[in-house]
């Protein structure tokens, strides 16, 4: 743990939200992966207890490149639990272990590009009763923590997640919807952050996550959380069980013709002098959007969630793409960066 972080046992459960910090959000996320079948996908649930309510997210990559999901803002009265709208959390082990599952609806998106509107999406979707769980376990120090100092930038800033930590796990799980079912043996990701979050706050940001079948694992990101100021890179690599911080990186994307990433190449420095060269193809892609009034207007964030294959150095890994960026309708605040 850096100096510049502090983190302790007690940080795995919720907090108590400030009440003077209405947008307060206390957020557990969980992903994993089968490589065998490249197959897989994540569970949030983000708790707005000053808002009174939940922000539930279930989102599977399935065969035949369909997406499985459900969405949801459950009312909630406290931070209490991290449990809501179906989807449950538990931290087995501090630091080690956590299970998320979840138990209802799933929309079966043989088309997803149906998640693009919203309206239509919940009226029309098929829908299969379903059941997600994923337990996790760590395969990697701790990353992060809550700030010690005032000048110490977290890893997204300090209106957006001030209090954040993540960590590359193994996973096991099952998805289930309909009359089908798949295991997860594989590996994946998770973080849980607590502090103020609009997700209005990023101008545009592109996140990479990753583990590879010898081992080896990275979190990306580089950010823009002000168009007037330079972008941000930040990240680690995960080698021999140790994590390496990311002095720079670069990432060149090629876009479809929805403005989605399709295929890039990231080139990456750690702290030890280490190059990576990674390259990454979407497999699917979950276009979500976030819509927020700020003032007298509607400001839009699309949210681009996508399963993604990588290389590095001859092995091959499964994890996560998002990108997102403030959307007016028109024009993306990040592409085509």
């Amino acid at each position: 743990m850096s100096k510049d972080f502090t983190l302790e046992h007690k940080d795995e459960h919720p907090h108590t939200p400030d009440p003077s910090i209405i947008n307060f959000n206390e957020s557990v996320y969980v992903n994993g992966f089968d490589p065998k079948q490249a197959l897989g996908g994540w569970m949030r649930l983000g708790n707005r207890a000053n808002e009174g309510h939940a922000e539930m997210q279930v989102c599977m990559y399935a065969p035949g490149n369909r997406v499985v999901c459900m969405f949801q803002r459950p009312k909630i009265e406290s931070n209490e639990r991290f449990g809501a709208g179906g989807l449950n959390y538990e931290v087995i082990e501090p630091f080690k272990s956590v299970k998320m599952s979840y138990e209802g609806d799933l929309m079966v998106l043989e088309d997803p590009s149906l998640l693009r509107d919203a309206k239509k999406l919940f009226e029309t979707a098929p829908r299969a009763k379903g059941f997600v769980s994923m337990t996790q376990t760590a395969v990697s120090p701790i990353h992060g923590g809550s700030p010690t100092r005032d000048d110490v930038e977290p890893y997204y800033g300090r209106d957006f997640s001030l209090n954040h930590f993540n960590q590359h796990m193994n996973v096991k799980g099952t998805i289930q919807f309909g009359d089908e079912k798949y295991d997860i043996d594989g590996y994946g990701w998770r973080d849980h952050s607590w502090g103020p979050r609009y997700w209005q706050n990023i101008n545009f940001h592109r996140l990479y996550l990753a583990n590879f079948d010898n081992g080896n694992a990275f979190q990306l990101l580089r950010i823009n959380k002000d168009p007037a100021k330079p972008m941000r890179r930040r990240g680690v690599v995960l080698v021999d069980g140790k994590y390496e911080e990311v002095v720079d990186f670069e990432a060149v994307t090629e876009w479809n013709a929805d403005k989605d990433p399709k295929t890039y190449t990231l080139v990456v420095r750690t702290e030890t002098g280490r190059s990576a060269v990674i390259k990454g193809e979407v497999l699917t892609v979950a276009p979500l959007r976030n819509r927020r009034k700020v003032g007298d207007d509607w400001v839009t964030s699309r949210i681009c969630e996508a399963i993604t294959k990588f290389t590095w150095d001859g092995a091959v890994g499964y994890g996560m793409t998002e990108y997102i960026e403030r959307f007016d309708g028109e024009n993306l605040a990040g592409y085509p960066l």
